[in-house]
């Protein structure tokens, strides 16, 4: 576990807001990004998930909390795509992220890392916590075992393996909670506040919401659908 691990309590029990926007979106744009990041903080989530060295450094500029930060990375004949190397990494950590998110779901990985030697490579030479991001128990367990301080539903239904899967990933959520000590964090597919105490009661470390908050483009699109 890193020198990081004594912020881990700070974010028990509590709302995590990821706020992020598609790149091709008005609102991916540090400045938008950063307000809805002091806003979130300012109604008491605990800590920020970012995507992108950019934003990390926009929000790390004008918050304290704890950032969750990755960067995503489309890398040709792969499906990870969450933070998939030790540079994208650096690069989170540089700007200022606490906390680093991965993709550790059991797919191929580029550049012939392992997800022992990536996550090894983060807490030795960044300093920086590891979430795990996951989509199957195979892959939380794995994870677990190879050093991660946080494990996250986050890939839950969004890998092949989960693809007939729909968030949240409650019984996913269940599962990691029952068989590892590692704190888990539910993310992915939270829709309501009743759903964020679901999360909670089942075991949840803590709760990471998006596009239920910060989600706009998303969310006109689906209640555009519904009145088309």
């Amino acid at each position: 576990m890193s020198v990081g691990a004594p912020m881990i309590p700070s974010l028990y029990r509590g709302l995590i807001v990821s706020c992020q926007a598609p790149a091709e979106s008005p609102m991916h744009n540090p400045i938008v990004i950063t307000a809805m990041a002091q806003a979130s903080v300012n109604q008491g989530a605990v800590g920020i998930r970012l995507d992108t060295p950019a934003h990390v450094a926009a929000v790390r500029s004008c918050l304290s909390v704890p950032i969750i930060g990755l960067w995503k990375q489309q890398m040709p004949g792969f499906d990870v795509y969450i933070t998939p190397q030790f540079h994208h990494a650096q690069a989170i950590a540089e700007a200022g992220a606490d906390v680093i998110a991965i993709d550790a779901t059991l797919r191929d990985r580029p550049g012939g890392e392992t997800l022992a030697s990536l996550i090894s490579q983060i807490h030795t030479d960044l300093g920086k916590l590891v979430m795990a991001d996951v989509d199957t128990l195979e892959a939380g367990i794995a994870a677990a075992k190879a050093g991660a301080d946080l494990i996250g539903t986050t890939l839950y239904g969004y890998t092949a393996a989960t693809s007939q899967l729909k968030p949240p990933g409650f019984d996913l959520l269940n599962q990691l909670v029952t068989a590892l000590t590692v704190p888990i964090i539910c993310e992915g597919g939270i829709a309501s506040p009743a759903q964020a105490r679901q999360a909670i009661d089942a075991g949840a470390y803590a709760v990471v919401v998006g596009t239920a908050i910060t989600g706009i483009d998303l969310q006109v699109q689906a209640y555009r659908g519904a009145l088309a």
